[in-house]
């Protein structure tokens, strides 16, 4: 059952259970309304007979019948009067009323309303001369009966024509709020792994199906990322890892052919061994690439931008032995100054990668300054090397890719991809000054953390 059906007989089940209650509030209200009114005339028909036999001296029983049968009654109506100890004074009609046991079981206190049978009736206690008299009307409710005979046709033709009007707009409605959903469906059948970067209809973005849209779009853009991601990985890994691996082969086939000195096999093996160890450092940087961009957990919180870098710092020249890596900042009156909200093992992989470039491409000192505001810290890092050609600068952050003036330096055009990668997860803002032949300056901006 599609959902427009289910929604049809929902909202049909619906409409039909509230009319049938309503229904049944009208025929109640309808029922005793009309009920109280006719007990209220076998009542005031009662005290009429009572007032006018016994009050009245001139009226006497005869011309009490003559007068009755001269006035309109009521269908088969019966009048009994009868003493305290329920001896009959005047009866007419009486049907029901001529056994002696109904007229005591019925006469409870002042007033008592009873039924018997088809018939409503009244038992009226009349004081008059201290004496205590018992006045009996009953009669058949005919107008009653044949007005909610009338009214159960009439509210049971008309749940059935509501029913039915309500099975066609509810179907018209539903299949009118489902049609957003239809064409969601034939919008995601028309997607698959070619056609990621398609995007559904999001409408007016309030309702819930604009919702679902939205919602959709964005899974859509995630496994577009990740699409996108790995078929990077595949390609650089692939276009970067062939050569080096190639070049392996080849060394060891050389070395298993040829008879070889002892200081001839140490010269290929620490060739192959540099090898490796480029290959594991390119292998490293695409799987941090990679992870990056993949991972949308990353945990933030309070880190000390000064102890990343100066940490940085000394991991860097420990790889360049004699290297001046000179950091300069002004510590502020309260340490919480030098706080940002990071993830400090990413920020770590960025400076390391950006402090490892400044080395690579100079020969001169490195300066790591920190210039800090109300509301920002600014690293600023700068070198004296060989600088980046500026109609190049724009294609720095891509994987792979070099500057024309960096090719014969070691490197695989990685490391940038990655800090950029790292700096937007953190919403730095990157800038970079570069010339050939006088140095580059890269200034990083991150908004202190707010308590």
């Amino acid at each position: 059952m599609n959902i427009k059906i289910r929604l049809a007989i929902q909202f049909t089940l619906i409409v039909a259970g509230i009319l049938l209650f309503f229904s049944l509030l009208v025929y109640y209200f309808s029922y005793t309304s009309q009920l109280a009114k006719f007990r209220q005339n076998l009542l005031d028909t009662a005290k009429n007979t009572a007032t006018l036999l016994i009050n009245v001296a001139e009226v006497d029983s005869s011309l009490l019948k003559k007068i009755q049968q001269s006035t309109i009654s009521w269908e088969r109506e019966e009048l009994v009067l009868t003493d305290s100890a329920f001896n009959l004074i005047y009866g007419n009609n009486i049907e029901y009323l001529s056994d002696n046991t109904t007229l005591v079981t019925n006469a409870h206190g002042d007033l008592n309303y009873f039924s018997i049978s088809e018939k409503e009736g009244v038992c009226y206690k009349h004081f008059y001369d201290s004496h205590t008299y018992y006045v009996y009307a009953m009669a058949f409710d005919k107008s009653r009966i044949e007005n909610l005979s009338g009214l159960r046709k009439i509210l049971f033709w008309s749940i059935l024509f509501s029913i039915w009007l309500s099975v066609l707009f509810s179907y018209f409605f539903a299949r009118k709020a489902i049609q957003p959903i239809s064409q969601i469906i034939k919008n995601v059948k028309e997607i698959n792994s070619l056609k990621l970067s398609h995007r559904l209809d999001e409408g007016d973005k309030k309702d819930e199906i604009a919702q679902l849209a939205i919602t959709f779009n964005e899974m859509l853009s995630d496994l577009e990322i990740a699409f996108r991601n790995q078929e990077d990985f595949v390609s650089n890994a692939s276009h970067e890892l062939r050569t080096p691996l190639t070049v392996m082969i080849g060394e060891s086939d050389y070395i298993l052919s040829h008879e070889k000195s002892k200081e001839d096999y140490l010269r290929l093996i620490s060739g192959i061994n540099t090898d490796l160890k480029k290959l594991n450092s390119l292998l490293i940087n695409l799987l941090e690439l990679a992870q990056i961009n993949r991972d949308k957990t990353i945990v933030f919180s309070e880190v000390r931008i000064d102890e990343i870098v100066f940490n940085t710092i000394y991991q860097v020249k420990m790889k360049y032995e004699g290297r001046k890596i000179v950091p300069k900042i002004i510590y502020p009156e309260s340490e919480n100054d030098l706080v940002i909200n990071g993830n400090e093992g990413l920020l770590g992989i960025a400076f390391k990668n950006i402090l490892d470039n400044a080395c690579k491409f100079s020969n001169d000192d490195v300066i790591v300054e920190f210039v800090i505001t109300d509301n920002y810290i600014t690293v600023i890092i700068k070198d004296n090397g060989i600088g980046i050609p500026s109609e190049e600068l724009e294609t720095i952050y891509r994987p792979f890719s070099r500057a024309t003036n960096a090719k014969f330096i070691g490197g695989f055009g990685i490391g940038l991809a990655l800090v950029k990668k790292i700096f937007e997860l953190h919403k730095a803002v990157v800038e970079i000054k570069s010339k050939v032949n006088e140095g580059t300056r890269m200034d990083i901006l991150f908004s202190r953390y707010a308590r």
